[in-house]
């Protein structure tokens, strides 16, 4: 767009575009003479060098130390800090009429404000403070505004801290497809929350699953149902419910008292103390997904430990046995309530009720059997269930029946052919035909074909992708703005695998060069041929 390649992140000079014209009207861009405010990066390149390739080389994670190294390595140049535009935060100087503020100069700005706002008596603790940790939470495209151009503002400032680190996750695509509201191909939370009532906390768990921390990562429904499932189901909720049903079948509900221990037991309880550290180191290095991996482990060897022990068998035969296993399954029950807070609050806040117990500082429980004989336990209740096959197809027929096709090629064939005459038809036969009026978006060549460009056209409530047969007439960069008039009822076809929705039409002259067929003026995209 002009400023800063989406997929690589790389700063771009408007006179660096390739033929450059506008999506609106199809013209190429005027240079003009203007005057803009730019943070001179260069000036606090050496500063940036140690900030962040020698301070941070250790604990910031690969992809975003990777991004920022790569741009120092570059070499930093001035970036324009103002824009030329009517809306937008206006610059507050003298002779700076017309002139805003570049969003990724104020926005961070406007986190120092929210503080300021939320927090007016005592705001400054928090951005001036040596004892206090900035840290950004972000996406892998807004690495270089929250690493380099936003602590450049704060440093050059001198009396904010600067972050202390940056977590940056990569891309979560949704059934191998981007992420896109405004082709609504996305999960909706509160349509989400109607379908799957009482499920919140198995989203989160899928979320922080399937994370995308170190690379790009893909959110399925099936693979949702096979987490909540196969995890969720099986092992944690499965260990908890026959830990409390046992306890109040053997026991009356009351917590028994664990006798002699054997190696089994006592490797549980090195689990009991090893895994929460564990979490506790993951966590504070940002690594949640194997957080939450080593929650779950806890939870597998409760539920390893119980079937091992078949305490519903040895009850008859050893009583004693059967108090040790349920005591040493409940304090596991209890670890799990309490160190699970942050993934699953939902399900541990359960958990705790169920045991009769009270949340509790993180050392205050680490390692720590805190369930004491005889203490009551209340009633035991399912904490989750299954998700069937049927809910599933739902939501996959929901997703594809709204999705808004803008991204998938499409393809005629490629071969241009002289036309012919044609039978006569009849008007009948004409009004079968959806003729409507669209407008090129975007534009590349197909790989390993020639003649063909696969083109992104917007016809006013959708747009299509239709690759057509005009790469030997047009080039890409050229086509961009144009108004063609498109076959829109089409049936589809197969062309080399690819489902094809619709037509471009053209016309050939004496040389075999093909012309758009297009209004003689502009008129809206969508509007009807008839």
């Amino acid at each position: 767009y002009g400023d800063q390649c989406e997929r690589c992140g790389t700063s771009l000079s408007p006179k660096e575009l390739i033929n450059p014209v506008s999506v609106l009207s199809g013209q190429p861009p005027v240079m003009k003479e203007t005057t803009h405010w730019f943070l001179p990066l260069e000036k606090y390149e050496p500063w940036l060098r140690e900030y962040i390739l020698q301070n941070h080389k250790d604990d910031w994670k690969a992809n975003v130390y990777g991004q920022c190294k790569s741009w120092l390595d570059n070499g930093l140049h001035p970036r324009a800090m103002t824009r030329d535009l009517e809306w937008g935060v206006k610059v507050p100087l003298k002779n700076a009429d017309g002139k805003v503020l570049y969003v990724w100069f104020d926005a961070p700005i406007g986190y120092i404000s929210a503080t300021k706002e939320l927090r007016p008596n005592d705001w400054e603790k928090y951005w001036k403070q040596d004892d206090t940790r900035l840290i950004h939470f972000i996406g892998k495209d807004n690495i270089v505004f929250h690493c380099i151009i936003f602590p450049t503002i704060l440093h050059a400032h001198g009396d904010y801290i600067v972050p202390d680190n940056v977590p940056a996750n990569e891309f979560l695509n949704l059934e191998g497809d981007k992420l896109s509201t405004s082709r609504k191909w996305a999960v909706w939370l509160h349509e989400y929350l109607v379908d799957m009532p009482g499920r919140e906390d198995e989203l989160r768990y899928v979320l922080c699953a399937t994370a995308p921390e170190n690379k790009d990562n893909d959110f399925t429904w099936k693979d949702y149902q096979a987490r909540v499932n196969n995890e969720l189901v099986a092992v944690l909720g499965n260990f908890v419910n026959r830990t409390m049903v046992l306890t109040h079948k053997y026991f009356a509900g009351k917590v028994p008292a664990a006798k002699s221990l054997s190696e089994a037991d006592i490797q549980l309880i090195d689990l009991m103390k090893t895994i929460p550290l564990r979490m506790s180191e993951n966590m504070e290095q940002f690594r949640f997904r194997e957080a939450l991996s080593d929650y779950m482990e806890l939870a597998r060897a409760g539920n390893k430990y119980l079937a091992d022990n078949e305490p519903w068998k040895a009850f008859a035969t050893d009583p004693n046995r059967v108090a040790t296993v349920l005591n040493l399954s409940l304090q596991v029950c209890h670890q799990l309530a309490q160190c699970g807070v942050a993934f699953l609050p939902r399900t541990c806040q359960r958990i705790l009720q169920m045991l009769n117990s009270n949340e509790l500082k993180w050392n205050d429980f680490i390692g720590k059997q805190l369930l004491t004989e005889g203490h009551q336990l209340n009633a035991a209740s399912l904490l989750f269930k299954k998700v069937e096959d049927e809910e599933i197809q739902k939501q996959l027929d929901i997703l594809h029946s709204n999705k808004i096709e803008v991204i998938k090629p499409v393809e005629e064939k490629s071969s241009i052919e002289k036309p012919e005459s044609k039978a006569t038809i009849t008007y009948d036969d004409f009004s079968k035909l959806d003729l409507v009026i669209g407008v090129i978006e975007a534009a590349e060549k197909v790989k390993k074909a020639d003649k063909l460009l696969q083109l992104h056209v917007n016809l006013g409530n959708e747009t299509r992708t239709i690759v057509s047969g005009i790469a030997e007439s047009y080039s890409p960069e050229n086509i961009i703005g144009q108004q063609v008039c498109v076959v829109a009822n089409l049936a589809p076809r197969k062309i080399k695998g690819i489902e094809s929705c619709g037509m471009i039409l053209m016309a050939e002259d004496e040389n075999g060069k093909l012309k758009f067929i297009m209004p003689s003026e502009k008129i809206a995209s969508g509007s009807k041929v008839s």
